[in-house]
């Protein structure tokens, strides 16, 4: 379990002051709030995290569709946000959320199923049933 640290003095947050990219992007790294399990990177823009903060669902920017993309919206495999955080460069997010199903688009609980060990390729998880 993390511990959370309040600030003894709160500030408004505006998303317009994190540092996104010469695109508009910035990383948002999904993880699983109950295991710290890493499940998943993608882009958000500056609408896609005012979404995500508005509604609790985590909504993307898809690159290659140049449309939002709410997680789950057609597979079912929802997150739920729990927590929004920023690192202190603020140019990258972590989103803690509660995931259902699988995060990646392969059916694996995460998109990072695949490791480097002893110079091979060595596949971690099947996809899900």
């Amino acid at each position: 379990m993390q511990k959370v640290f309040l600030m003894s003095a709160t500030v408004t947050f505006d998303p317009t002051e994190l540092k996104y990219n010469e695109a508009g992007l910035i990383p948002a790294i999904a993880q699983d709030e109950s295991t710290g399990e890493v499940l998943m990177m993608a882009w958000m823009n500056v609408q896609a995290v005012e979404k995500t903060l508005e509604t609790g669902r985590v909504t993307y920017w898809s690159r290659s569709r140049q449309s939002f993309w709410i997680k789950g919206e057609t597979s079912g495999h929802v997150q739920k946000l729990v927590d929004f955080r920023f690192d202190c460069d603020r140019d990258c997010l972590l989103v803690l959320v509660r995931q259902t199903g699988a995060a990646c688009h392969t059916n694996r609980r995460t998109c990072f199923y695949t490791a480097v060990r002893n110079g091979d390729e060595v596949e971690l998880m099947s996809p899900m049933e």
